[in-house]
């Protein structure tokens, strides 16, 4: 690998979801959040979780290689239900450490660290994808690495912030875990509908394609939205 590439790679994989973390928790007017605990977030999902998510997925992978004897049937059912699963349940995680837990005592809390535990993980993934597209040439690598810097990247952050704000809900009204498992499902479900529009040729890939970038765009604006309104209700 040139040392152009190398820089292009590490940029594209690793600024966009910083400047992602940051416009998130500056999206806070009142009482933002400390970076400590943004940093936690951001290298849980980009260290633990990932190492966590492969490991569970290839785990769960190989029970069910058994079941299909089509790879194309086992590769959507992994696009579709065990990395949304698997991904899922390894991220929101960060808002378990001592560092980040003791932090969430306001209602958007949950939403902001979720977040950013969603684009730690996207920075590795993109930097793995990325060492693969650099095989089909330079401008194919820009292409598919542009649109993961913008798709999988908010696909993760609006995804995780989901579960990430249910966990925040049971912290701050001391309610049973278990009621963060509605958010966790419909984090699995806005998860898996991406990745099924980018795995599935349904009207042109073009098309299918522009309609999942649409999806998370408009996710990521019903976060935010939610961040402020409950920071101004915190006001």
């Amino acid at each position: 690998m040139h040392l152009l590439e190398t820089i292009l790679l590490f940029s594209f994989a690793f600024l966009p979801p910083i400047l992602y973390a940051i416009w998130i928790r500056n999206t806070e007017k009142y009482n933002r959040e400390k970076w400590k605990p943004i940093i936690v977030c951001f290298l849980w999902g980009a260290t633990i979780a990932i190492v966590a998510s492969i490991i569970l997925e290839l785990i769960l992978g190989i029970s069910l290689a058994i079941s299909f004897d089509d790879g194309n049937i086992l590769g959507l059912v992994t696009a579709i239900i065990i990395a949304p699963f698997a991904e899922e349940l390894t991220k929101p995680l960060a808002l378990r450490t001592k560092t980040v837990k003791k932090e969430l005592d306001e209602l958007e809390d949950g939403l902001i660290y979720g977040a950013v535990a969603g684009l730690g993980f996207s920075a590795t993934e993109n930097l793995l994808y990325g060492w693969c597209f650099l095989s089909e040439g330079l401008f194919v690598f820009l292409v598919l690495i542009i649109i993961r810097s913008f798709g999988g990247c908010l696909l993760h952050a609006s995804a995780t912030a989901l579960t990430g704000y249910g966990y925040g809900k049971t912290i701050i009204r001391r309610k049973s875990i278990l009621r963060v498992l509605p958010f966790f499902i419909l984090a699995i479900f806005v998860h898996a509908f991406y990745n099924f529009l980018v795995s599935l040729d349904i009207v042109g890939l073009v098309i299918s394609l522009f309609v999942a970038l649409i999806f998370v765009a408009i996710s990521i604006h019903l976060v935010r939205n939610k961040i402020k309104s409950l920071d101004m209700l915190n006001r």
